[in-house]
C-alpha cells in the first residue's frame, strides 16, 4: 500500500499562530516546505513535527537585534560583490543590503540560540576586512565562563534562507572550509527594510512630510501610503538543522518521485557533482527534465546538497556543537 503524505490543516496553522506572531501565508509555507523538504516524514504527525523539532528550535529577535545586523551589513555593504554566486546577476544597493542583513539575522539568530539553551556567549565576525578572510567561520570568537573570549574551537558557517527553503546548498569547496554547517530559516520577506524604516519613522517624518511640502502629493495620498507600508514586527528564525562535515556521505545520494515525463528530486544527502544529473536521467530512465523540488536547478553543479529532512536537529544533536565550539 502507498504510504499518505502528511498534510496539515488549520489546526497546525493556529499551533503556530498561538506561538508566534507569524500570519496565515507564512504558516501555511512553513507546513508546505517542512513536507516538501522531508522534514515531517519520520515523525507520526505534523503536530509531533511541530512540538518536537519547529517550536522549540525557534527564536525571537527584536528590533535592537535587527538594527545591529541592519548597520553591520551596512558598514561593508561598499566591499561586497554585487553579483549572486554563480551568476552574472548584479543587485542594486538595496537589494544587496537587504540580503546581507537577512544573513546576518540568521547568523544573529543561532548565536541567540546557543545562548538560550547552553548558555554560551559567542561573537559574530562583521568586521570591516576581507570578506574571504571571514567565508569559513562565521563566530569568531567564545566567550567563556569566566569571561575570558577565545576562538571557537570548530568552524561554523551558518547559512540563511526565507522560510520556503528546502534546501542547504554548498557550493564549490566550501564545504571543506567549516567543520559546522547550519541552515537557519528567518522570518522575513522582500519589505522588511521598509518595515524598519516605517518604524523609525523615515517615511512618516521625512520622505512622506517632504512630499507634501514639496506638493508631490496631498496629506490624504501620504495617510495611505503610510498605511499601506508595512509595519515592523519581531522576526522568527528556526535553527532548521546542520550538518557535520566529519560524518561520512555517499555520492548520488538522491530520493525522487518519476512522472509520466519528468523526475522530481525530492531528496539529497551529500556531494554533488557535473554530470549528476545525467546519470539520474539513465537510472531512471527519464526522457524529459530532471529537476530539484521548489527550486528546480542551482547555479552550479559541484559542491554538497542537502534537504532539510536529512539535516541534524535534535537537542543532543545541537549539544555537540556546544560541547565542540
Amino acid at each position: 500500500m502507498k504510504k499518505m503524505e502528511k498534510i496539515y490543516d488549520e489546526k497546525h496553522i493556529k499551533t503556530i499562530r498561538d506561538c508566534f506572531d507569524i500570519n496565515k501565508s507564512d504558516c501555511e509555507t512553513i507546513l508546505q516546505k517542512a513536507i516538501d523538504g522531508g522534514e515531517t516524514t519520520n515523525f507520526a504527525s505534523i503536530d509531533d513535527w511541530l512540538n518536537s523539532r519547529f517550536i522549540p528550535n525557534c527564536v525571537v529577535i527584536d528590533k535592537d537585534g535587527y538594527a545591529n545586523m541592519c548597520i553591520d551589513a551596512l558598514k561593508i555593504l561598499n566591499k561586497t560583490a554585487p553579483t549572486d554566486f554563480g551568476s552574472s546577476r548584479q543587485r542594486d544597493l538595496g537589494q544587496l543590503w537587504a540580503d546581507m542583513t537577512r544573513g546576518y539575522l540568521g547568523e544573529l539568530a543561532f548565536i541567540n540560540y546557543l545562548q538560550n539553551n547552553f548558555s554560551i556567549k559567542c561573537v559574530l565576525g562583521h568586521e570591516v576586512g576581507d570578506l574571504e578572510e571571514y567565508l569559513p567561520m562565521d563566530i569568531h570568537s567564545v566567550f567563556e565562563k569566566d569571561g575570558v573570549e577565545r576562538k571557537p574551537n570548530i568552524n561554523i558557517s551558518i547559512k540563511t534562507t526565507k522560510w520556503n527553503g528546502i534546501w542547504l546548498d554548498i557550493p564549490g569547496d566550501q564545504f571543506n572550509h567549516s567543520d559546522v554547517h547550519v541552515l537557519v530559516k528567518v522570518g522575513i520577506g522582500r519589505d522588511h527594510l521598509f518595515a524598519f524604516f516605517k518604524d523609525l519613522s523615515v517615511f512618516k517624518d521625512k520622505v512622506l512630510r517632504y512630499g507634501e511640502e514639496e506638493e508631490f502629493l496631498n496629506s490624504n495620498e501620504s495617510k495611505e501610503i503610510y498605511q499601506w507600508l508595512p509595519s515592523f514586527k519581531p522576526i522568527i528564525a528556526y535553527m532548521c538543522g546542520f550538518v557535520l562535515k566529519s560524518n561520512s556521505y555517499s555520492y548520488m545520494s538522491y530520493k525522487g518521485k518519476k512522472g509520466n515525463k519528468n523526475y522530481t528530486i525530492t531528496a539529497w544527502n551529500g556531494p554533488i557533482t557535473k554530470g549528476d544529473l545525467d546519470k539520474i536521467r539513465l537510472n531512471e530512465n527519464i526522457g524529459g527534465n530532471v529537476e530539484f523540488k521548489s527550486i528546480g536547478k542551482f547555479n552550479h553543479d559541484n559542491g554538497y546538497l542537502f534537504n532539510t529532512g536529512n539535516l541534524l536537529w535534535k537537542k543532543n544533536d545541537w549539544e555537540t556543537i556546544a560541547r565542540l565550539i
